[in-house]
């Protein structure tokens, strides 16, 4: 058997590389361009199998567009969205379907991703025939019900239409439309946003149940951190297009390196973290047409200086790991990416809070 020092890596399933969408701004009569809109702004990052990696932000901050960029809904202006080794930006609209088997979507409002006029059978069976897919009635159905049954519905389900359900239930038909041809990667838009809290718990403990069952990766997008630590490996938070931050779940929520991470995580209700809850920003974010030079975040962070209004910090490795251990918190193996002028100078920061407290 082997090791866990001599077992190799899994290839990633998906490696995002430097990814950008911008949206151009047309004016006139010509519809000349006088601007870009630009929601993604050079993205990276990689998912291995059976793993979550969770994508936070405020709204605005491009997690939604990331997403469909990566399923090709939108066209990628540059960069690489690599889907087993093949490059999905490149590829022609006959092998991106084939590629699709791979890679499923589930939309944030369950409801308005149904059509409306379709049976469930209906719902679910379209996968097999876009795919082209031949089987006959009976199959088709016995694969249905089988479908349901994983997501936890009724094999009745199949006549009826989706007005007849729970918003709950209708999350979990469009998992089952998801799973239907057997992917390798979900990409989760704000799966349970629309839903109420006790039927959240319940679709994202369905999604992990799924993940052990099924060997699925996942990428989570959510504006609700909470459920974000619940179900991912790790964390990647954006700020107007960019990422600020991206580690493992585990260092994210107990040592935050960025400023806007820190905020964030100080807006959750919570009695522990009390060194978090200092750091709060105020104002509305830029527009992604006009951002700010340096720093995007500058215009908001309470700690900016004025090389952070001048120079823009790159997304580097922070070791903080001497600051971490004299606050008795974990030591991460795993590298913690931040873009941060003066990330070791907060983190020392943070631990002095913490000894004042207490």
């Amino acid at each position: 058997m082997t090791t866990a020092t001599t077992a190799k890596k899994p290839s990633p399933i998906l490696r995002v590389e430097n990814l950008h969408k911008y949206f151009p701004v047309l004016k006139g009569v010509f519809r000349r361009e006088v601007g870009r809109n630009l929601a993604v702004n050079n993205v990276s990052f990689k998912v291995y199998p059976q793993e979550t990696v969770g994508v936070v932000g405020e709204s605005g901050c491009g997690k939604s567009t990331l997403a469909k960029t990566i399923m090709r809904l939108y066209e990628p202006s540059q960069g690489r969205v690599e889907l087993l080794g093949k490059d999905l930006a490149t590829v022609r609209p006959r092998e991106l379907r084939d590629m699709r088997r791979d890679i499923q979507m589930i939309f944030q409002d369950p409801l308005n991703s149904l059509n409306p006029r379709m049976t469930i059978y209906d719902v679910l069976s379209e996968p097999y025939k876009i795919q082209g897919i031949k089987m006959s009635y009976q199959e088709t159905a016995q694969t249905i019900k089988a479908l349901l049954a994983q997501v936890g519905l009724p094999d009745v389900s199949l006549t009826r239409y989706p007005h007849e359900f729970s918003g709950g239930q209708c999350q979990r038909i469009g998992i089952a439309r998801a799973l239907a041809l057997r992917p390798k990667l979900l990409v989760c838009d704000e799966p349970v946003s629309a839903l109420d809290v006790s039927v959240q718990s319940q679709v994202v403990n369905l999604l992990l149940t799924l993940q052990q069952e099924l060997g699925l990766a996942y990428i989570f997008i959510s504006h609700d951190l909470t459920v974000v630590r619940h179900i991912s490996d790790k964390v990647l938070v954006m700020y107007l297009g960019e990422v600020v931050e991206f580690t493992d779940s585990h260092s994210l929520y107990t040592h935050p390196i960025h400023p806007y991470t820190k905020a964030l995580l100080a807006a959750i209700p919570s009695v522990e973290r009390r060194e978090l809850r200092r750091h709060i920003i105020k104002g509305e974010i830029p527009s992604t047409m006009a951002p700010p030079p340096g720093c995007k975040f500058h215009t908001r962070c309470p700690f900016a200086k004025d090389k952070c209004r001048h120079e823009k910090p790159k997304l580097r490795k922070i070791d903080i790991s001497d600051v971490i251990k004299k606050i008795g918190k974990h030591d991460p193996s795993a590298p913690h990416l931040a873009a941060c002028h003066f990330a070791e100078e907060l983190a020392v920061a943070d631990v002095k809070a913490v000894e004042q407290d207490t």
